[in-house]
């Protein structure tokens, strides 16, 4: 999962929580430099630190005894492990992706499978992406046999007649029946093109859009999943054998 997901959204609640916290002087200079300022931790041996971002990267800070000097990097323990990366992954990006997936499986897109499957997909798709016509083939058994379901949220990236082919799908009487005969036919059965969009139709395609930009992701398809530990799963492009066993077992 990129690390730079949705940071900017969580930040400004965790921000919020964190001006009812004095900041020490030296926090308060290093906030000038660009970083910005999300909670106060106690650090092993009673050393306070202070969790931030920057430029989209999660940052953590740790104060001297006598509070008047700040180091900004890691803190590892004796037998070498990351403690500030446990911290960091654990009160933000884990929580960025947790809020990041409220977005997405609140999105309407094209339901396949049922709502009871081990994992809920959500997949970012263009009509003549070929990629995305290969997964539908790969994930149609395991939604069969209830593995997974999936939440399809039509994009127009690939041709500049994208758009157009997604916005007819989505207008179609059962927008489901439409892609699923798009898709089996391998592109072959096409949608009627409407003349004109009709506007909640284009807004939807246009929100896929940008949740999609919001979360990185630089192609089709763009695959996501909450794990069995609530951590969000990102694929972006065809998963290869690993990816599509962890998919289907919700790793």
């Amino acid at each position: 999962m990129k690390k730079t997901l949705m940071l900017a959204a969580l930040t400004a609640t965790l921000s919020a929580q964190a001006q009812t916290t004095p900041l020490p002087e030296p926090i308060k200079q290093i906030e000038k430099q660009g970083i910005e300022i999300i909670k106060p931790f106690t650090a092993p041996d009673g050393t306070q630190g202070w969790l931030g971002t920057f430029q989209g990267t999660g940052v953590t800070m740790y104060l001297t005894p006598d509070k008047k000097h700040v180091i900004s990097g890691y803190m590892y323990d004796a037998a070498g492990n990351n403690l500030s990366e446990k911290i960091i992954n654990e009160e933000i990006y884990l929580p960025a992706g947790r809020e990041m997936w409220k977005q997405l499986s609140a999105a309407p897109g094209i339901k396949e499978g049922s709502d009871k499957a081990s994992c809920q997909v959500v997949v970012f798709s263009d009509p003549f992406c070929p990629y995305c016509n290969k997964f539908w083939h790969q994930a149609q058994p395991y939604i069969k046999d209830g593995s997974i379901s999936t939440t399809t949220l039509l994009v127009g990236v690939i041709r500049p007649d994208s758009g157009q082919y997604a916005a007819a799908v989505l207008a179609s009487s059962d927008p489901q029946k439409t892609w699923h005969a798009l898709e089996s036919s391998n592109g072959k059965v096409k949608p009627a093109l409407n003349s004109n969009t009709p506007p909640a139709i284009f807004r939807q395609i246009q929100h896929n859009q940008q949740l999609m930009e919001a979360l990185g992701a630089n192609g089709t398809p763009a695959i996501y999943y909450l794990n069995k530990e609530r951590a969000l799963q990102q694929i972006v492009g065809l998963p290869n054998a690993q990816q599509m066993q962890d998919l289907v077992a919700c790793k």
